[in-house]
């Protein structure tokens, strides 16, 4: 089992990676929220990906941990302190895993083992930006490490009452223990506010000054979970069908290998060839290609040829003569007569195989 999730793990580590990375360093520059936002991303996306049954998956690993980590580094980047960080991310990554329909999440207590589990990856995920970021009081870095773990039972209670409606719901109530579970946030939330181990700059003072935290209060705790785990079900309910035409993507690929390698090979044949070609004529013929000089080589002839095959001009050097334009020309036939003659002959011999992939699965959406 263990040699079976190594690999899976390294995939949707890798996956999470490639998408989170680049993507962090694109919103913000600060190598810390980078940091949050691929820590979470990558607990979150192996964690789910490599649970046992029906919970776990590659792609639902994937999904979840990239949506996660795009969104943490975003909110790191884009907002103003933890307070806009912490209350979204676990209510956003319940509802992602609700909305992929792979979990069984139809009662309070389904909600709240998933809820804590999550919320447990979500800590690990938080430790690394958390250890490296200088917090002014010394109770914000263990409050701002197991934020995750001490709103589970919020987010759990909102997430079973925004979805008690739906069919096959079990449970009109939630438990009383998750009820005073729950109760015990805003009152944390309170005295942290209360005692200024989380402050918050108003710009007022006095009635309004603390009728703005808590209505800060409120919105943190109640009006952003809530919007976040309806935003995540919703986007991925949405967007569910839409990408199960990726499921069989392997079997695709794996009856298209063959002949993508063998359009590539033939492709760059031309390419290398006719760079030849056109750095022949350049030397026997001088003023048939502008901006060449002495320095001109096998590379720039490769850029040219590669450029003219994409049937797009190339800066650096250009036909004049009536000879160059016409091995230009010939490119450009050969190149296109290449892609249509093979794309005909490939589907000819590949159709049928992609005909049963593609009624397996049709059969497959409709169980």
């Amino acid at each position: 089992m263990l040699s079976r999730s190594n690999p899976r793990a390294f995939a949707i580590a890798v996956a999470i990676a490639v998408v989170v990375v680049p993507l962090g360093y694109a919103i913000t520059g600060e190598h810390t929220d980078v940091l949050m936002g691929i820590g979470c991303g990558l607990a979150i996306g192996v964690g789910v990906g490599l649970r046992g049954g029906s919970q776990g998956g590659l792609w639902t690993g994937i999904s979840v941990g990239s949506i996660v980590g795009v969104v943490t580094a975003l909110l790191a980047g884009e907002g103003d302190g933890w307070g806009m960080i912490l209350p979204p991310i676990l209510p956003l990554a319940i509802g992602l895993i609700d909305g992929l329909g792979r979990t069984s999440l139809a009662g309070y207590r389904d909600i709240s083992r998933e809820t804590f589990i999550v919320a447990v990856l979500l800590t690990l995920g938080f430790l690394p930006a958390a250890l490296t970021i200088e917090f002014g009081h010394p109770v914000r870095r263990a409050l701002v490490t197991a934020f995750p773990l001490l709103v589970m039972p919020w987010t759990a209670l909102i997430a079973g009452l925004l979805s008690r409606r739906r069919q096959g719901w079990r449970g009109a109530r939630p438990p009383w223990l998750l009820v005073m579970g729950a109760a015990l946030v805003p009152m944390l939330m309170g005295v942290l506010f209360a005692t200024g181990v989380v402050t918050q700059q108003t710009g007022f003072s006095g009635a309004i000054h603390v009728l703005l935290v808590v209505l800060i209060l409120f919105a943190s705790i109640v009006l952003i979970p809530a919007a976040a785990f309806l935003l995540g079900r919703t986007a991925i309910t949405w967007l569910r069908p839409r990408v199960r035409v990726y499921g069989h993507l392997a079997d695709y690929l794996r009856v298209m290998w063959v002949p993508i390698g063998g359009f590539a090979v033939g492709y760059l044949t031309i390419i290398v060839l006719f760079a030849g070609f056109y750095g022949m004529l350049g030397r026997f013929q001088p003023g048939a290609f502008a901006d060449i000089g002495a320095g001109t080589g096998i590379t720039d002839w490769l850029s040219f040829s590669f450029f003219t095959a994409l049937g797009q001009d190339f800066i650096a050097i250009a036909p004049v003569s009536v000879s160059a334009r016409l091995l230009v020309g010939a490119h450009l036939i050969l190149s296109a007569g290449w892609a249509v003659v093979l794309f005909a002959a490939v589907m000819t011999s590949i159709g049928p195989k992609l005909d049963r992939i593609a009624r397996r699965g049709g059969e497959d959406g409709e169980a």
